[in-house]
C-alpha cells in the first residue's frame, strides 16, 4: 500500500509540474538586476507621495520671524528622503535651512521640481556635505508652514525624485515669533476623525459610483472564461495571476483578479473605487471593469505592505485573442492537480486491495 501512495504522489508531482508549465503565466521569469532596478525606480517615480505639513497651514515668511538661527523640524512627502535633522537661519528677509539627510544615496538638491533641476545645469545644484556618513545641504526656504519643493539626485539611480518639505513653525521656540500658531495636529487629528466616521457611507458612496462605471462590450455568452492580462509599474514585487477570470455579464466584461501581495485594500479604475473581495487573509482579490481591450487600462491599487496606505499607478492590458476556457486559470488548474492526485491515491488503493484479495484465495 506504501508503495502504491509513493508513485501516486510523485506521479502527482509530475503531473503538476507539467500542467504548471503548460499554463501561460503560471511561472514568471526571473528579471536580471538591472532590469528590476529599473522596475524599482519607476515604481518609486509612481508612488503617490503623502501630504507633507498638516491641514490648514498658513505660510509664515521670514519678516514675520525674529532674526536668529533655530533647530526646527522638517516634514517630508518621502520616506526615501527623511530629515534627520534641520537648522534654519533667519536674517531680515532671507531664511536658509542646513537639513541633514541620514544617508548617503544622494549628491545634489535643487530647489524646485526634478524637471526644473535636470534643466537648471550643475551650476544652480546645491553639492552636500559629509557629516557622520550623513549629508546635509543648505537650501533656501521661502516660507515655513508651506510645501517647498526640493528635488534630490541620487547617486545610485542617477536621476532627479521630486520630493516636498515643509518647515514647521510651531517646532520653533515660542520667542521665534511674536503670535501664538494654531494647534495644526488638532485640527489634523479631527478631521481624520471625521473621515473615520463617514468612511462607511463614503465607501457606500463609491460603490455606487463603481456601479455606473460603463466595461466594454464583448460578444460572447454570458459566463466566466480566461484571459491574459498584462501589468506594468509598481516595483515588480506584488503581481496579478494570468490568466485571470474573465466574467462576461449582461455581455460586459468584468475581470477578477488575484494579486500576489495581501496588503492591497482598494483600487481605482477611472476615478471608481473596488474594495479588496478577500476576507479570509489571503491574496488581495478585486472585481473590476474592464474598460479597454488590447489596449493599456490605467489603474491605481493602494498597498499598506510599507505602512501608511500608499497609492501605486499601474496599467492593466487584456488581450481579446487569449480568451479561453476557465480551466486555464492557474487556481483552477491547480485543482484539478488536486483532484488528479486524490483519483491516483484512491485508484492506487483500490488497486492494493484487489490485490491482497487475490493473494489470499
Amino acid at each position: 500500500m506504501k508503495r502504491i501512495l509513493r508513485m501516486g504522489l510523485w506521479m502527482a508531482f509530475c503531473l503538476a509540474l507539467l500542467m504548471s508549465l503548460a499554463v501561460p503565466g503560471a511561472w514568471a521569469a526571473e528579471e536580471d538586476d538591472g532590469n528590476m532596478a529599473q522596475r524599482l525606480a519607476e515604481a518609486q517615480s509612481q508612488i503617490s507621495a503623502k501630504p507633507a505639513g498638516n491641514y490648514g497651514m498658513t505660510p509664515i515668511y521670514a519678516g514675520d520671524v525674529d532674526d536668529g538661527v533655530y533647530d526646527i523640524l522638517v516634514d517630508s512627502s518621502s520616506p526615501y528622503f527623511r530629515i534627520a535633522k534641520a537648522t534654519l537661519t533667519v536674517e531680515g528677509d532671507t531664511m536658509t535651512a542646513r537639513i541633514t539627510v541620514p544617508s548617503m544615496s544622494y549628491l545634489y538638491v535643487y530647489p524646485g521640481t526634478n524637471t526644473e533641476a535636470a534643466a537648471a545645469g550643475e551650476s544652480a545644484w546645491i553639492g552636500f556635505e559629509e557629516e557622520d556618513h550623513q549629508t546635509t545641504f543648505t537650501l533656501p526656504v521661502p516660507a515655513l508652514n508651506a510645501e517647498v519643493q526640493c528635488a534630490a539626485y541620487s547617486k545610485a539611480r542617477k536621476r532627479w525624485y521630486s520630493r516636498t518639505l515643509v518647515f514647521d513653525a510651531s517646532s520653533l521656540p515660542k520667542e521665534a515669533l511674536p503670535f501664538d500658531l494654531p494647534d495644526y495636529e488638532l485640527i489634523e487629528k479631527a478631521i481624520r476623525a471625521y473621515k473615520v466616521v463617514g468612511s462607511e457611507e463614503l465607501k457606500k458612496q463609491r460603490l455606487e459610483a463603481a456601479k455606473a462605471l460603463e466595461p466594454v462590450t464583448l460578444d460572447m455568452k454570458d459566463g466566466e472564461y480566461s484571459i491574459e492580462v498584462n501589468m506594468t509599474g509598481g516595483s515588480g514585487r506584488a503581481s496579478i495571476s494570468s490568466p485571470t477570470l474573465l466574467i462576461v455579464r449582461d455581455g460586459k466584461a468584468y475581470a477578477q483578479l488575484i494579486w500576489s501581495s495581501v496588503y492591497y485594500d482598494y483600487m481605482i479604475v477611472d476615478g471608481a473605487y473596488f474594495y479588496n473581495m478577500t476576507e479570509d487573509g489571503g491574496p488581495s482579490r478585486f472585481e473590476i471593469p474592464i474598460t479597454a481591450i488590447d489596449e493599456p487600462m490605467p489603474v491605481i491599487a493602494d498597498t499598506t505592505a510599507m505602512g501608511d496606505p500608499v497609492e501605486i499607478q499601474y496599467t492593466l492590458t487584456f488581450y481579446a485573442e487569449t480568451v479561453g476556457d476557465r480551466s486555464l486559470i492557474p487556481q483552477e488548474s491547480a485543482k484539478m492537480v488536486l483532484i488528479i492526485a486524490g483519483a491516483i491515491i484512491l485508484i492506487g488503493g483500490a488497486a492494493n486491495m484487489i490485490i491482497k484479495k487475490r493473494r489470499k484465495q
